[in-house]
This record gives structure tokens, C-alpha cells and sequence, in this order.
């Protein structure tokens, strides 16, 4: 008679393989989607950005480094871009922490409606671009606007707002603030919350003003969350597109032609698969060194 206290294993399978076989089968399904719509594209385009490839004829011949060379020494146009996307980042990240964090120390605390100011500030993140974007650019236009109206009421003659050069830009880096700061806000009201209330409660003993106690005290708490906070919404505005295509389409005058959407340009309007393909490497290494960059800052205590 068998013992039906003896375990019963799959022949020629060991516990320690049916553990390994049991894991990996529970991961496949994200192992595949990562091979599928992550390793494989990526692949791809490392393929394209060394071919001229063009989309409507068809036709691809293999160029090696010609592509690179082509953006970095012979084009004028991709430096015009990477000054555009520099400066649509410098607008846009300092003033999206600012913001972010000015909201967080307002709202971390409990006080009667703070739940309804954290949902009203978080809403236009969870709004569809699409929608946010459309909405604004009516809003911005320039006589017929309501912002240019509302300005007219107090007597002050606003722009065309996303038709001047000199404006266009300060308006979709204004527009993209608004629509993602309510993210930074939760991820900052987050980290003060973690902050032990005794640390605070110290420094006042001691005679420490709000400036010395954010300064020496809260600040230092929050390089964490603004290590990430940084890293993200950097990464966040040279990925931006949308905005650029519905707002502006890359002008007036190419003021707003940032990288992301000159790639799109470059692939879908003017079918040069592999030169957008080189300007995807570019920017992918160019986000790179700048995360590591921030993240070397982090360590040695400048950020």
C-alpha cells in the first residue's frame, strides 16, 4: 500500500525545479510584453538609425553613422530644436517644483476641504491631454480668447498668445505646468507626511523661525522625493508632444520645435525613418546622462 503521507512529484522534476518551472511561468506574461513592446522596438530602432530608410518608397540602404553625423554636424536644425527642448526643460521643471512643492506644504495637513483642493489641483492630471491641450489653445487665442478678455477687463492688451514667438513658448510651458503639477503635489504632500512632526516641534523649541525649520529641517527630508520629483519631470518634458502638436505644431517660426515632435516630423510627415530613428537614440542617451547626472549630484549632497 502506498503511505498517503508520501508527496506526490512529477517524475523527473525536483521540488526545486517545479518552484523554478511554477516562478517563471508566473512572470512570462511580463517577460513577454517586455520582449514584445519594449526590447524588440528598441531593437528596431537601433537597426533603423544606421539605414536610410524611407517609409514611402520603401526603399532602405545602410548608412552607419551618417544619420548621427547628419543631426550633430550638418543639420542646423536639430541644434534650433535642442535649444527649444533646453529651454521648454528650464522653464518647465523649475517652475513645476515650485509649484508642486508650494501646494504640498499648503495641503499636507488636515484642515476642513483639504481633500476637495487635492482633488482639484490633481483633476488636469488625470484629464485627457487631448481635451487639456484643445481647451487651452481656444483659450489663448488671441482677441476671442477668455484669458485676453479677462486681461482686457483690468486694461492690459494681452498677446496672441500661441501665434507670437516670443510667447508661444512661455504659454504651452505655462499650460503643461498646470496640467501635471497636481502629480508632484501628491508625491510631495507624501514625503512631509513621512517627516516625524518631532523634528519640526524640536526646532521651534529652539527658537528656529518657518524659514530655518523648512530650510534646515523639511527641505534636507525632501531631497528624496525631489531626487525622483527632478528625474521624472525632466524626463517628462523632453518626451512632450502632445501639447506641441495640438497647441502650436511646432511654431510660430519653429519657437516651439522640441525634439520629440521634430522626431515625429522627421518619421511621419517627411517618411525619414531612419534619421528620426538617430534622433531617438540622441535623445534617449541625452535623458540618460542627465538622470545620471542629477543622480551623482543626489549622492554627493548638491541636490
Amino acid at each position: 500500500m502506498n503511505d498517503p503521507r508520501r508527496t506526490e512529484r512529477a517524475p523527473g522534476l525536483s521540488l526545486k525545479m517545479r518552484g523554478m518551472l511554477t516562478a517563471w511561468l508566473f512572470v512570462s506574461p511580463t517577460v513577454a510584453g517586455f520582449m514584445v513592446f519594449f526590447l524588440g522596438p528598441l531593437i528596431a530602432v537601433v537597426f533603423y538609425s544606421a539605414t536610410e530608410w524611407n517609409m514611402l518608397s520603401q526603399t532602405s540602404t545602410f548608412v552607419g553613422w551618417a544619420n548621427y553625423q547628419d543631426a550633430l554636424t550638418r543639420n542646423p536644425d536639430f541644434w534650433h530644436v535642442m535649444r527649444n527642448s533646453v529651454v521648454f526643460a528650464l522653464g518647465l521643471v523649475p517652475m513645476n517644483i515650485a509649484l508642486a512643492l508650494a501646494l504640498a506644504m499648503s495641503l499636507y495637513r488636515p484642515f476642513r476641504g483639504v481633500v476637495v483642493f487635492r482633488t482639484i489641483f490633481f483633476a488636469p492630471v488625470v484629464t485627457s491631454a487631448v481635451a487639456w491641450a484643445i481647451v487651452w489653445k481656444f483659450l489663448l487665442q488671441g482677441e476671442a480668447g477668455a484669458v485676453n478678455q479677462i486681461l482686457a477687463t483690468v486694461g492690459i492688451d494681452g498677446p496672441n498668445w500661441l501665434r507670437e514667438p516670443n510667447w508661444a513658448m512661455f504659454a504651452v510651458i505655462v499650460t503643461r505646468v498646470i496640467k501635471m503639477v497636481g502629480l508632484n503635489m501628491i508625491l510631495y504632500i507624501a514625503a512631509l507626511q513621512a517627516i516625524p512632526r518631532d523634528f519640526s516641534e524640536a526646532a521651534r523649541l529652539e527658537g528656529a523661525t518657518n524659514w530655518q525649520i523648512f530650510r534646515m529641517v523639511i527641505w534636507p527630508n525632501l531631497a528624496p522625493a525631489t531626487l525622483i520629483i527632478v528625474v521624472i519631470t525632466m524626463i517628462g518634458s523632453f518626451k512632450v508632444f502632445d501639447h506641441i502638436y495640438l497647441m502650436t505644431g511646432g511654431g510660430p517660426e519653429n519657437g516651439t520645435l522640441v525634439l520629440a515632435f521634430y522626431i515625429y516630423q522627421q518619421a511621419f510627415e517627411f517618411f525619414n525613418v531612419g534619421y528620426a530613428s538617430a534622433l531617438a537614440i540622441i535623445m534617449f542617451f541625452i535623458v540618460l546622462a542627465l538622470t545620471l547626472v542629477q543622480i551623482l549630484l543626489r549622492r554627493r549632497g548638491s541636490l
